[in-house]
């Protein structure tokens, strides 16, 4: 028991070490930044400083929060229904492959659909409402984690599968057991690409037509010639597209302890051989 803080505190200067680098670069940036716009001339209309984004940030807090509600909605639904959805396509195309070479050309041409181009035309079909919004955000999110987990499911090693049906595993416990499992690398992967396209998705659904939302938000900030309260805006929309990959590493590093515990061994070897 004694070692456990010991471990927690090496873990915690772990993780600030590997977001050390991240840290200075970002504020090298805003230290450029900040001394470009207020000793190059430029007009704050123009480029306002980070120090103005930020207190103008403070001063309309209540409209962000007001306006970031409903962006948070729509990326957390449409996300779960593009989730949902891809999960299940999975399914289908590994279990029928004919499937596979019927849908995926369908699915790739989705991919292809300009989202400023069809995101107008989903609101005009389906209204205003939260509905288009979800659908615009599954939409742009579900291939990557499809593509993903039909790899991770052919990564599955062959002995496995064999070993399993020798024992009487019938098609879906070899499913959960060895193929699932096997995938779950992979759809991590596709599913850290997805998450930072979820919010993106619900902005631009809002552009196209909404009441409020951060995409309203912003776009009335333009037309007001308000670039400071545009940046506040794009602040908080890349605040939570963090949040969201944090909490994505962090459900990942919780369903696969195996790979925490390699990856911990690794560690130690390479501190042993040094």
């Amino acid at each position: 028991m004694p070692a456990l803080p010991d471990a927690r505190s090496h873990g915690f200067t772990s993780a600030i070490v590997r977001a050390l680098p991240a840290i200075v670069s970002v504020g090298i940036l805003l230290v450029a930044w900040e001394l470009y716009a207020r000793f190059s001339g430029i007009k704050p209309t123009t480029l306002p400083a980070p120090s103005r984004v930020f207190e103008q940030a403070v001063l309309n807090r209540d409209a962000l929060v007001e306006n970031t509600i409903p962006t948070i909605r729509a990326t957390l639904l449409g996300f779960a229904c593009s989730l949902s959805a891809a999960f299940v396509l999975s399914m289908l195309i590994d279990f029928y492959r004919p499937l596979r070479r019927a849908l995926f050309p369908v699915f790739i041409v989705s991919q292809t659909l300009p989202l400023v181009a069809i995101a107008p035309l989903v609101v005009l079909w389906f209204g205003f409402g939260l509905a288009p919004k979800i659908m615009l955000v599954a939409l742009v999110t579900f291939f990557p984690m499809l593509v993903a987990l039909g790899q991770g499911y052919e990564a599955t090693e062959i002995e496995i599968s064999q070993m399993l049906k020798a024992m009487g595993a019938g098609r879906w416990r070899v499913f959960f057991l060895a193929r699932l499992p096997s995938a779950l690398p992979y759809f991590f992967a596709g599913l850290k690409i997805s998450i930072t396209y979820a919010v993106v998705g619900a902005i631009f659904a809002e552009y196209a037509g909404a009441a409020k939302g951060l995409g309203i938000y912003m776009l009335s900030a333009k037309n007001n010639f308000r670039p400071d309260l545009v940046l506040a805006a794009v602040g908080v929309s890349a605040l939570l597209t963090l949040v969201l990959f944090g909490l994505t590493a962090l459900i990942q590093h919780l369903a696969m302890p195996w790979e925490r515990v390699g990856k911990e061994r690794r560690e130690h070897a390479g501190e042993g051989s040094s």
